[in-house]
């Protein structure tokens, strides 16, 4: 059987596509994300790509687990009942199954991601 790889090439430059606001801002500036080599593969149940935002404040509120590399700029995540995590480009992250919390977006923020 053949199986086809999906790889995120040079992701710092990446174009993004059209950016639009966090789905759950919280105060303002409301923070505008944005994807980039956006792929999903239905058979695994997986999805790649790259992901930028600008300064905010907002909540995460998805389902899958996500591994996250940051690629550049710095944020703050606290998780609901934990502690602040602070994330800085070369970072990576793996944010468990119903994760749920806060982005405090300090500079512009480019990571690739895995969700699953």
């Amino acid at each position: 059987m053949t199986q086809t790889l999906t790889v995120v090439r040079n992701a710092a430059a990446s174009p993004l596509g059209a950016s639009s606001p966090a789905r759950l801002p919280i105060g303002y500036p409301i923070a505008q994300a944005a994807l980039g080599q956006d792929h999903t593969d239905e058979a695994i149940g997986a999805s790649v790509g790259v992901w930028e935002s600008s300064p905010g404040v907002f909540r995460r509120h998805l389902k899958n687990r996500e591994f996250s590399h940051i690629i550049s700029g710095w944020c703050t995540f606290t998780p609901d009942g934990g502690e602040p995590v602070e994330l800085r480009a070369g970072d990576a992250v793996l944010f468990p199954e119903h994760c749920e919390g806060v982005w405090d977006i300090r500079e512009t923020l480019r990571k690739t991601y895995v969700l699953f």
